[in-house]
């Protein structure tokens, strides 16, 4: 049943020892005033965290405010209403196609405010199977073709669908798959999607449950993917006939890159860190050795991390020298500048429930998915929505 409406408000080497993060960027100032050990909350085992994570608790000095001047101008602008359990958001001709995680539908609907149809369902992804976390996920879109990192009942795996059709009456047509055998579990299936400015398809895959495989090279769990658009493997991987970019994640879903190349991504931890990581070729990222920052010159140390009671960070944008993370326990919108990650701002603290996806709009905009029927949140009137909010510079 579609139930959605249109509220439109306005217009190869081999692997090499990784370096430590002292070698790479300047880190978040830790201050471990207090370490206490407590049971764990029924929340421990909420939004994409390990439902038998262990009793652990930590204190850190928050990072401080970030002095950027871009921020959101105003409140966010209802695009899209009664979505069901939406993911993830990619643009294409004046077109926004959302995924639904539990239903497996593409949706599009226009990015203008005189745009007359939508949102309507562009198709459904075939063999898509909802299974926890696990369902259609990410979406990104290069040329005349939409690439959709899905569940099935064997694996996760990366499809590639031509898109027919002109805005508006949007259609899927003949599918190819990218890659398959992609491990997959009921949680922490990764899934973002996401071209670099180098035209290779990136992709986050969770350890799927199994946090050794994150560690292990002839596996894909616990690990972000590089591949031609083809889904061949680039000679400039770091990992020769290997498409793994880096390793040791536990859980990443946010991608994104700044103006001078510069990647960033999105890290669930298990119960005492989330993190944001600078990802660089080949590195270890630490999983499931160490969690959070380490000083450990074996791994890369995160620029920032938060209590994941904080934060849940999943999609995340860069617009404007600044990376917007959404956030899912957080309920936030955390702002980052690239010129300093070590900072962050939060706006929309719990106003619009758990924050999945943050994505470039057109217009320098940002547009946000609230994710409160996934199962873990609270719906209220109108769950879940797509927002847009201009962002001031």
């Amino acid at each position: 049943m579609n139930r959605v409406r249109l509220l439109i408000a306005h217009t190869a080497p081999k692997p090499h020892r990784p370096r430590s993060r002292n070698r790479v960027i300047a880190v978040v100032a830790v201050a471990l005033a207090t370490l206490t050990t407590a049971a764990c909350s029924p929340d421990a085992a909420t939004p994409d965290s390990d439902p038998t994570s262990a009793e652990t608790s930590s204190a850190i000095e928050s990072p401080r405010r970030s002095d950027s001047t871009s921020e959101p101008a105003g409140t966010p602008a209802r695009v899209a209403t009664d979505l069901e359990s939406p993911w993830s958001t990619a643009f294409y001709r004046g077109s926004a196609l959302i995924s639904e995680r539990d239903s497996g539908r593409v949706l599009e609907l226009p990015t203008t405010s005189n745009g007359t149809w939508g949102p309507r369902v562009v198709g459904t992804i075939e063999d898509s199977v909802h299974n926890g976390e696990g369902g259609l996920l990410g979406l990104a879109v290069r040329e005349d073709e939409l690439y959709v990192y899905t569940t099935t009942a064997q694996d996760n795996r990366i499809v590639r669908y031509q898109l027919i059709g002109n805005p508006g009456s949007l259609r899927l047509g003949d599918s190819d798959i990218v890659l398959d055998g992609i491990p997959a579990a009921s949680y922490h299936n990764g899934g973002r999607l996401a071209f670099g400015p180098d035209g290779m398809l990136y992709a986050t895959v969770g350890d799927a449950g199994d946090a050794d495989t994150a560690q292990d090279l002839d596996t894909l769990g616990g690990k972000i993917l590089r591949l031609t658009p083809d889904g061949g493997v680039p000679d400039d991987n770091p990992l020769e006939n290997s498409p793994v970019y880096s390793y040791g994640h536990r859980n990443p879903q946010g991608l994104g890159w700044g103006a001078d190349g510069t990647m960033y991504a999105t890290e669930f931890g298990q119960d005492t860190w989330d993190e944001l990581n600078i990802i660089e070729a080949g590195e270890n990222y630490g999983w499931p050795i160490v969690e959070g920052i380490a000083d450990d010159a074996d791994f890369i140390d995160p620029v920032q991390q938060w209590a994941p009671e904080d934060a849940s960070p999943s999609g995340m944008a860069v617009v404007g020298g600044n990376l917007f993370i959404a956030n899912l326990r957080g309920e936030v919108l955390r702002i980052v500048p690239a010129a300093d990650p070590t900072a962050s701002t939060e706006y929309f603290a719990g106003e619009y429930g758990r924050l999945r996806d943050a994505v470039a709009g057109p217009g320098g905009s940002v547009w946000l998915l609230t994710n409160n029927t996934d199962g873990r949140g609270t719906p209220q009137p109108g769950d879940d929505h797509l927002m847009q909010v201009d962002i001031t510079n």
